[in-house]
């Protein structure tokens, strides 16, 4: 099917959930997604965060080849060896006791509530006050089923679903006293993103986390930490909570996971899995076969090809790289980050719109989030020449887009 006959059956056929862009993508290799007609495409976004390895990485187009062979799926209620497998690998990394594995990023965080839910229930059973509340933080993003949405801040994705499940309050992002405040034994989980990725690529404080973690430890309450976009590489450590020296309760992943096959996963602690037994939780496709395979395989080369290192020093020089630019350009008005989780924030929503367009006519993928962020996810494999390149084309579309932005100003029609 052509671009045209795809958007007309889609539009006759797909609930309208994403705003597409006109491209159809038939391919890709390494950091580059092509489409048809051949054209290539510099992804620095990696299916927003999903393909660590890029595309047609021969550790995932070795396994799935494999693997598909054997098995793809059976029924949990059955053993096959991936889950134990990739559970080892995950543990090791994580410094974890336990894994559930599932579908998806919001079914793991569904999971992670639930296991704080229950947690709290095991401890006023043995004589401990914990209630039932969540405190999650401002701008925080979890995903969208409907637990994992009334724990994202931002209205819009809650509203339309409203009543969405209760007992959950915000606390201001960063905000020590605000937290300490809203803190009390009712509450049986404080929620983290150790680097909100939705919420514009916000690295929570040193001490904001410490303070969560003292504040749960005092209740015993659970500290859980959403690693779904930071988790498994990206930010140069197998997980960003690991830059704290801080080791929560929970945490939970997926994106990069299986390299785009459906998986997430939460990870846990021998006392909390203590609330957890047959019959209470479950998932048909959850850690299948395949899928397991491939996660084992991702992690294997990660290990091997020294992404983590690789991704520290190749983040270290894009965000060297973003400064130099900001100090070029004052419409970027901050650059952050860790590894490649990396965001150039701009001084109006309408500039970044325009660049993330402008960057697609160049054949660049990036995106915007919180409206005024520009976010970079690119595949781990990433070289210094690629990061040239979009550096470049950035320099040129903020060079061209001046004028307009001065002219914006001096009318007041800048935002």
């Amino acid at each position: 099917m052509k671009l045209d006959e795809v958007r007309a059956a889609e539009e006759k056929m797909l609930l309208p959930t994403y705003e597409r862009n006109p491209i159809l993508f038939v391919g890709g290799e390494g950091v580059y997604l092509i489409a048809e007609g051949g054209l290539r495409y510099l992804d620095l976004l990696s299916g927003i965060g999903v393909n660590a390895l890029g595309y047609r990485h021969p550790a995932i187009v070795n396994t799935v080849a494999e693997q598909s062979q054997k098995l793809i799926h059976i029924s949990n209620l059955f053993f096959h060896d991936g889950q134990a497998k990739l559970a080892l690998r995950l543990t090791a990394a994580s410094g974890f006791d336990r894994a559930f594995f599932c579908n998806s990023g919001t079914e793991a965080w569904e999971a992670a509530l639930k296991l704080a839910r229950a947690y709290a229930g095991l401890k006023r059973s043995e004589g401990s006050p914990l209630g039932t509340k969540f405190l999650a933080l401002e701008h925080s993003f979890h995903g969208r089923t409907m637990g994992s949405v009334a724990t994202t801040h931002k209205e819009k994705y809650r509203e339309p679903f409203a009543p969405v499940m209760p007992d959950v309050q915000f606390v201001r992002f960063n905000d020590i006293d605000d937290l300490k405040a809203k803190f009390s034994p009712e509450v049986c989980a404080i929620l983290i993103e150790a680097i909100q990725g939705e919420g514009g690529i916000n690295p929570v404080s040193q001490e904001f986390f410490a303070a969560a973690r003292a504040l749960t430890q005092s209740t015993g309450a659970l500290l859980i930490c959403d690693e779904i976009q930071s988790g498994l590489g990206r930010t140069g450590k197998w997980f960003a909570y690991q830059h704290y020296g801080i080791q929560p309760d929970v945490t939970t992943l997926a994106k990069p996971l299986a390299g785009g096959l459906p998986l997430g996963a939460m990870l846990c602690t021998e006392e909390a899995a203590r609330a957890i037994h047959p019959g209470m939780h479950g998932t048909t496709f959850g850690g299948g076969p395949l899928a397991c395979a491939v996660a084992v395989s991702i992690i294997d080369a990660i290990e091997k090809e020294q992404l983590l290192q690789y991704v520290t020093e190749t983040g270290t020089y894009f965000q060297n790289q973003l400064r130099s630019l900001a100090a070029k350009h004052p419409v970027i008005v901050d650059v952050r980050g860790l590894g490649l989780m990396l965001a150039a924030e701009l001084d109006s929503a309408e500039l970044a719109k325009k660049v993330v367009a402008e960057m697609l006519v160049r054949r660049i993928l990036i995106n915007r989030t919180s409206e005024t962020v520009l976010r970079f996810l690119p595949p781990y494999i990433l070289d210094k020449e690629h990061i040239d390149e979009a550096i470049e084309a950035l320099d040129d579309i903020f060079t061209e887009q001046a004028p307009q932005t001065a002219i914006s100003s001096t009318t007041g029609a800048k935002k």
